[in-house]
């Protein structure tokens, strides 16, 4: 864990104690990588956070919400998008020796994942990302009746007349065409 990182948090300020709290407000520069395919955070634009920290028997209940904006495109017509997005947080980290317990006990397979309270500090990064990146959308669209393009031109239907349409020939007629067209000759 590297405590230089603007996600990495001190709980020094915060007692052991049950019921305990701080809370803890930062606004940072988008790492990249913070999105899916067609949406996402752009990597420097502010990330801004304000979460509550709260001591618990197990460890520290993390609760709070994380605001970003989002720079995309539409998956069917592929216009940019543009939203603020403000994912609610909720994650328990925690100490050591109850990770420890949970581990020796065997009984939750994925124990092994669980996040951990490190020398007092919590890497929130990896609690940040799965807010932001969980509630993407992996088909974003600029409204939820839109038509996407035409298939035959690639232009965008809210651009084109409502009468627009392509003349449709199957290709398998073209060779009876032909063969129409050579039979017309030899009779001429």
């Amino acid at each position: 864990m590297d405590l230089r990182s603007p996600f990495v948090v001190s709980l020094i300020p915060l007692p052991r104690q049950e019921g305990s709290h701080m809370t803890w407000e930062e606004e940072f520069a988008a790492p990249g990588d913070l999105g899916v395919e067609l949406i996402g955070v752009p990597e420097g634009s502010p990330v801004q956070v304000s979460l509550s920290l709260q001591s618990v028997s197990e460890g520290v209940w993390v609760s709070g919400q994380v605001h970003v904006n989002l720079s995309g495109r539409c998956s069917r017509c592929l216009r940019d998008l543009e939203e603020e997005r403000t994912e609610s947080i909720g994650e328990l980290i925690f100490y050591p020796e109850r990770k420890a317990a949970i581990l020796d006990l065997g009984e939750d397979e994925d124990a092994e994942d669980l996040p951990v309270i490190v020398d007092d500090h919590i890497d929130l990064e990896p609690i940040i990302r799965d807010a932001i990146v969980l509630g993407l959308p992996f088909q974003p669209l600029c409204r939820p009746d839109c038509p996407g393009l035409c298939s035959e031109c690639g232009q965008r239907w809210d651009d084109l007349p409502e009468d627009h349409h392509h003349e449709h020939t199957n290709p398998t007629f073209d060779v009876l065409e032909g063969i129409r067209t050579q039979l017309e000759a030899e009779q001429a």
